[in-house]
């Protein structure tokens, strides 16, 4: 039987993906975040815990994608260097400015796939984010404008846990100063405790005011703890 702490926690491992990950093939690793698999046996480690509920996320992308840098002209369309302003599907006088990246996680690739050295028989359900071509969804939660839709995601999954009674959220996956970072954030918005479980976490940038370091102080300002995997909160759910 689950104890307290283990019925009322879900673990979210977040966009472990091809794509995202050094490349094993030449098809996959467009956006590889340097060390991505390397964290495939800590994550295996908290699957094999009794949390409640156990979800996987896939970045899922149609291939005209705004973020793309291939979805737009020359010469302001280098992926890591350019941004484009994007309006609010919801609200045309709302608008923001994105990043380009190079095509990744496209739905149907191989690089949209989860990794092999994933035990993914443990996942409990996957959600497929960031569907709407005409917008950035770096967060599990919501786009880059706060917005639900099921155009977007294949669930709401906030209602998701909640409908399910879970109080806390354990986070990994990749990448720590993008989709973590807004996965963790919106997890604390939408009123649960959230724990990011550093070990199992790589950035595509650790150092300056952007990267993984700035985004943990900005993290513990929101009250979202950063933990290790033998911190007592992860040993409450072991035991």
């Amino acid at each position: 039987m689950l104890d307290q702490k283990s019925s009322k926690s879900a673990l979210l491992v977040v966009d472990m993906q091809e794509d995202f990950c050094p490349p094993l093939s030449l098809k996959n690793g467009a956006l590889a975040v340097p060390g991505g698999r390397d964290i495939a046996p800590t994550i295996n480690h908290l699957l094999s815990l009794p949390f409640a509920l156990k979800i996987a996320t896939r970045d899922f992308h149609p291939p005209d994608h705004v973020s793309f840098d291939t979805s737009h002209p020359p010469p302001n369309n280098k992926a890591f260097s350019s941004c484009v302003t994007i309006a609010n599907p919801q609200d045309s006088a709302e608008a923001t400015s994105i990043p380009l990246w190079p095509a990744h996680c496209v739905q149907g690739t191989p690089g949209a796939e989860l990794v092999p050295e994933l035990d993914t028989s443990k996942f409990d359900r996957v959600i497929d984010k960031s569907r709407d071509k005409r917008v950035e969804m770096f967060s599990s939660f919501a786009d880059a404008f706060g917005n639900k839709s099921a155009q977007a995601a294949s669930f709401d999954l906030a209602a998701f846990l909640k409908e399910k009674g879970i109080q806390r959220v354990f986070v990994v996956g990749l990448a720590g100063d993008y989709c973590i970072r807004f996965t963790a954030t919106d997890a604390k918005k939408e009123g649960f405790e959230v724990f990011v479980i550093e070990e199992g976490v790589r950035s595509i940038v650790d150092q300056g005011e952007k990267g993984w370091e700035a985004v943990k102080r900005e993290m513990k300002e929101l009250g979202i703890e950063v933990i290790k995997r033998d911190s007592d909160e992860v040993l409450r759910i072991a035991s």
